[in-house]
């Protein structure tokens, strides 16, 4: 049970006009931004920084973005974002090969070495202490420059309040999402947990 109940829809019209931005990438308002809007000023703020973070500004894809949430969120152990990162990385377009492989994103030829950087950049962010170092950053730049990594960061520090919030608040997980953590993430353990 959510430590906070999610409010309807319509309750803030502000943000229930802003969350039809979460239509295209998950097919559903979040329960999360319902449980925000219980303060409108931090939904509406949240909405406004995923959209921008969100943003493809260039060659970190949308559909790697959310990979890198992924990671950030399988780090962490928030099973809900784990859920959400995985069935946006599917409607963003990411390769079949990869949504089935993303648990072996490290050795799977399915992804290049830039993504296994971006990826690597992911877990060593998220991980409390955090393990961001010369080897990680050697590897960054071999692919990336500068506003790549930071957009990459802007994903996995948007996924690291998000990992807190859900875990925390024990946030219902939504149908949609279900179907995608059982289909992608199902057979190496993922199940709802505290988010049902």
């Amino acid at each position: 049970m959510p430590l906070v109940t999610p409010l309807s829809e319509d309750h803030d019209l502000e943000t229930k006009e802003l969350a039809t931005f979460f239509n295209e990438t998950l097919g559903f308002c979040p329960n999360s931004v319902l449980t925000m809007q219980r303060r409108p000023a931090i939904s509406k703020a949240f909405i406004n920084l995923n959209k921008a973070v969100m943003a493809n500004e260039g060659r970190v894809t949308s559909a790697l973005k959310r990979l890198i949430a992924w990671v950030s969120s399988n780090a962490t152990g928030c099973r809900y974002c784990q859920a959400h990162a995985i069935r946006a990385a599917e409607r963003y377009g990411a390769e079949q090969e990869q949504l089935d492989n993303i648990w072996e994103y490290k050795t799977h030829s399915a992804f290049s070495a830039a993504e296994r950087a971006a990826l690597d950049f992911s877990l060593a962010a998220s991980l409390v202490p955090n393990t961001v170092d010369e080897t990680i950053k050697t590897e960054l730049y071999k692919y990336w420059d500068e506003g790549e990594i930071v957009e990459m960061l802007g994903v996995i520090s948007l996924f690291g309040y998000l990992n807190r919030w859900n875990d925390s608040m024990g946030t219902t997980v939504e149908e949609g999402a279900i179907d995608s953590g059982e289909k992608y993430l199902g057979k190496h353990g993922w199940e709802k947990g505290k988010h049902i």
